[in-house]
């Protein structure tokens, strides 16, 4: 485990010095950014109109019964904006993105293609792990604020609708104005960027130590998944932590 842990901060390291090269691989960075985002939108978009739906069906009947009506956008605000949506859509991109990047670096390392880019002087944290670690720090934080925004809307769609709360449009905005500040929106996506290197780095380490063939493959493409969720599940205690001083 301690082995895995200094690969992919000495990983990390790595790409981080191969930032200056980053404008050569500008063409792959935007390839990689439109998987990311674009192909995930619709899907994060259903996700987070349910949470936000489910939220405010499971707290506003018990908020409105204890007299507190006037809570239901703040608590369904707070919910999405600090930890629903940045968690959530981390643990969808890490099971939709992460395990790709894994296949695809692990098919790459199988098959001695990584071993040809070395043979043409190419370096393989420059070509393949930089691309991809820039593509989802920047798609996942904005998948967030679209998350947060959808999520918003199907509390207020439930509250609105539900005979239990039947709270207007109007008072829910209000009462999610009234509670929600800008930097709870704001750690939200912190943690997501967070989260976005995360999954780049330790799906890209279990692709480039991929070992046994398509077996072996799927092993990575496994551990990629389960690594990056106990990750991010670990740091969002540590962040939150830090974020609460």
């Amino acid at each position: 485990m301690f082995e895995n842990i200094g690969e992919m901060v000495l990983l990390f390291w790595r790409t981080l010095l191969a930032l200056p090269h980053a404008w050569r691989q500008r063409q792959k960075v935007f390839e990689q950014f439109f998987e990311i985002g674009n192909a995930s939108l619709l899907m994060v978009c259903v996700l987070s109109f349910f949470i936000g739906a489910v939220i405010a069906l499971q707290t506003g009947p018990v908020l409105v019964e204890r007299s507190l009506s006037s809570a239901v956008g703040g608590v369904v605000g707070i919910a999405i904006a600090k930890e629903l949506a940045p968690v959530l859509m981390a643990i969808l991109i890490a099971g939709r993105i992460g395990s790709a990047m894994a296949a695809e670096i692990g098919s790459m390392r199988v098959y001695q293609e990584i071993d040809a880019l070395r043979t043409m002087n190419i370096n393989p944290i420059h070509y393949l792990v930089l691309p991809r670690l820039l593509a989802i720090a920047v798609a996942l934080p904005m998948l967030v604020i679209s998350s947060i925004l959808v999520g918003w809307f199907g509390g207020a769609v439930v509250a609105d609708t539900n005979s239990h709360m039947d709270i207007p449009f109007r008072a829910f905005y209000s009462d999610l104005q009234n509670i929600v500040v800008l930097q709870d929106v704001g750690n939200g996506v912190f943690k997501s960027f967070c989260f976005a290197l995360i999954i780049g780095v330790v799906s890209c380490h279990q692709g480039l130590t991929t070992i046994g063939g398509p077996r072996g493959i799927g092993r990575s493409v496994t551990k990629a998944v389960v690594n990056s969720i106990v990750c991010i599940v670990i740091f969002d205690y540590v962040l939150t932590r830090f974020l609460l001083k």
